[in-house]
């Protein structure tokens, strides 16, 4: 059974930075797909930012420039390093797996595992 968990959310004023992680466990990692979304309140769930199993990275356009997502595969562990984070940035970030591709995914239905969430608020 493949399980994601986030940390590193919380409160942080406009200009600052946080570091989200996402810590898998399972048969499950390396050679897979992964990314953020997030889901602001009332809003639809929309990706961050995704990576390949070998690199490759996409990043949606408000926050290029400003996020990284990496992975460390020794440590099963995806990040979302966030920077100069703005109030437009508050939500629920959600990491996210795939089960079968390696590639870098940009569509929900693409994702098979989903974490339960960690909460940035950004205040102005």
């Amino acid at each position: 059974q493949v399980q994601l968990v986030e940390s590193g959310g919380g409160l942080v004023q406009a200009g600052g930075s946080l570091r989200l992680s996402c810590a898998a466990s399972g048969s499950i990692f390396s050679t897979n797909g992964m990314g953020w979304y997030r889901q602001a309140e009332g809003k639809a769930r929309e990706l961050v930012a995704a990576i390949g199993s070998v690199g490759g990275t996409y990043y949606t356009d408000s926050v290029k420039g400003r996020f990284t997502i990496s992975r460390d595969n020794a440590k099963n562990t995806l990040y979302l390093q966030m920077n100069i984070l703005k109030p437009e940035d508050t939500a629920m970030y959600y990491c996210a797996a795939s089960r079968t591709s390696g590639g870098v995914l940009t569509t929900l239905h693409q994702y098979d595992y989903w974490g339960q969430g960690t909460q940035v608020t950004v205040s102005s």
